[in-house]
């Protein structure tokens, strides 16, 4: 309860589950019009916003093989920008408004079930009129039964991670927490080429090489330290 009596944790919470909203909001539109592997380099792009986010406000700092290793990660970033040829939207929205989900829910302290179930419940009412403006209620009321099942199952398939991440955003720094959510965008290309069809050129595949790359430059000093002790 002490998570919805304090005016700064539910105003902290409020901006928070606003935040998810736009991030989410933005995938599924990018998902929905054929835009996977833009939605992939776009979280490609956010550990280096959660990057900048922790080294401007909670003072972060990078030694200098970690700061090789972001140097690779944002050649590849750009070498993916250029590719497409154009820098749509939806790359600035979604790592954006996932950093600074990030963030509010590092300096919220409330468990992550509890931040969790308080963002859906101060957005809930929006979510509410969102649906009573749509034609006939929305799909959730006039699609066929099987997309019902499936809109009903994104909840918990979508809860479920965030409350790990939410878990894990209090017990590491920005920095490591930027660069382990290199494996999201991975798996995103990856369902965008194997599951949807979306083509794969060389230059991506040079851009994903260079990425883990660059992950196993930061990583290696962490591992040598938890052998040598």
């Amino acid at each position: 309860m002490l998570a919805i009596t304090t005016r700064k944790t539910v105003f902290g919470l409020l901006a928070s589950g606003l935040s998810v909203t736009i991030n989410w909001g933005s995938y599924i539109w990018a998902v929905a019009h054929d835009q996977a592997l833009d939605a992939s380099l776009a979280y490609y792009a956010l550990p280096l916003v959660t990057l900048a986010i922790g080294m401007a406000l909670l003072h972060e700092r990078l030694n200098p093989r970690q700061s090789v290793a972001i140097a690779i990660v944002v050649l590849a970033v750009l070498l993916l920008t250029l590719d497409r040829g154009r820098l749509p939207w939806i790359v600035l929205a979604l790592p954006i408004s996932f950093g600074v989900y990030s963030y509010l829910r590092k300096m919220v302290v409330v468990d992550a079930l509890v931040g969790v179930t308080v963002e859906a419940l101060l957005l809930a009412p929006f979510a509410a009129l969102f649906l009573a403006l749509q034609p006939g209620g929305g799909a959730i009321v006039t699609a066929p039964l099987t997309i019902k099942v499936l809109l009903l199952l994104c909840g918990p398939l979508t809860t479920i991670p965030l409350v790990l991440f939410t878990f894990g955003a209090r017990r590491l720094t920005l920095t490591s927490l930027g660069l382990l959510q290199y494996l999201n965008p991975t798996l995103q290309m990856l369902t965008a080429v194997l599951l949807l069809g979306e083509p794969l050129g060389r230059m991506q595949i040079l851009c994903f090489l260079l990425i883990w790359l660059g992950l196993a430059i930061y990583s290696l000093p962490f591992g040598l330290r938890r052998q040598a002790g």
